[in-house]
């Protein structure tokens, strides 16, 4: 890893730790194990370094994807909705850091964020299910989309902040969210299996 490498990924996660104000470039540059001058020399200020940092972070995606052609449902979306889950929980310290920043710091949060875009592609699988008779109830796609990845950026950010809440297996609890939106969609799929959707990205 470079230098520059080793500065963003030492910003983001001090930033993701202490917030905008407590990642001074002092602490960056400990974390980093280079010089403040360094930083300097390399982004000129903390604000755009930090800038950079978080539009890095903020733009990996998920390595699953949906289909083009959609031919299993059930497993696709529980194979998809597994991805995003261990996604955002990977994240969550520093997604719960963005949206506690974001009205200081609007500027911070870069457009065309993973759960912004995956939220998209599946609105755009939705209507393929539609147009394919595999979804025959009345639905509106953006609105599906928007409520599913909701469920699964609630837990992700809640279950270890709200035990009492998120109780259940977080297998179990994706298996069951997938096999509840494919009934509210009128989907014609086998059953969505009870187990780890890990398996469904064998």
């Amino acid at each position: 890893m470079d230098v520059r490498d080793r500065i963003l990924k030492a910003a983001v996660s001090v930033f993701s730790e202490v917030g905008f104000r407590g990642a001074t470039t002092r602490r960056i540059a400990q974390a980093a194990d280079v010089s403040e001058v360094t930083i300097f020399r390399h982004f000129g200020s903390k604000g755009r370094l930090l800038q950079e940092a978080i539009t890095c972070e903020g733009v990996q995606a998920p390595r699953v994807s949906l289909p083009e052609t959609p031919e299993d449902p059930g497993r696709e979306l529980l194979a998809w909705a597994g991805n995003q889950f261990h996604h955002l929980q990977e994240r969550r310290s520093f997604i719960r850091t963005c949206l506690a920043e974001i009205e200081e710091h609007p500027e911070m949060v870069p457009p065309g964020s993973p759960p912004a875009l995956a939220t998209r592609s599946l609105a755009d699988y939705l209507r393929c299910l539609r147009t394919m008779g595999l979804a025959t109830a009345p639905f509106d796609p953006d609105v599906a989309a928007s409520m599913l990845m909701g469920t699964l950026f609630a837990d992700a950010m809640g279950r270890d902040a709200m035990p009492d809440l998120y109780q259940n297996d977080p297998d179990r609890a994706l298996a069951q969210y997938v096999e509840m939106f494919l009934r509210a969609i009128g989907a014609r799929s086998t059953p969505v299996p009870d187990s780890s959707w890990q398996e469904q990205t064998q």
